[in-house]
């Protein structure tokens, strides 16, 4: 990911969520030196994830593949990409929140390995309210 992608980056995260974290969000995140990383077809980002580490737990702070890209295994070989980005970083564990009503992302992620760990009440933003999130994990 690069600074000349954010603003195709934070466009296609519009289309995907009702509560998108922002341009400044991702800049933020490759500021800090977050692991960042896009997938293309062409010239065009079809997906994007972003990847805290620090010690030995990293954190999957944002993933996504472009709607009409889903169901391709784009998103299952970029998620373990991701996964073995954590692991030559000294990783132990990889761990994440997901809304309980992504159900895709929640199939995806559970075929892959991960297990829940925990819920966070009122985590995510949502129509009218609040949503938990799912805490999970995968130990690598």
């Amino acid at each position: 990911m690069r600074m000349g992608d954010l603003p195709e980056i934070a466009g296609l995260e519009k289309t995907l969520y009702e509560f998108p974290w922002s341009l400044g969000n991702f800049r933020d995140s490759v500021n800090a030196g977050y692991d960042c990383w896009v997938v293309t077809h062409g010239e065009t980002v079809i997906g994007y994830a972003v990847l805290m580490v620090a010690l030995d737990e990293a954190h999957l702070l944002n993933f996504a593949v472009a709607a009409e890209w889903h169901n391709q295994g784009i998103g299952r070989g970029f998620l373990r990409h991701m996964i073995d980005v954590a692991r030559v970083a000294g990783c132990q564990i990889v761990y994440l929140e997901v809304r309980p009503s992504n159900l895709p992302a929640r199939h995806l992620y559970r075929t892959v390995g991960f297990q829940q760990i925990a819920i966070r009440p009122e985590y995510y933003p949502a129509a009218g309210g609040r949503e938990d999130a799912l805490f999970l994990g995968l130990s690598l």
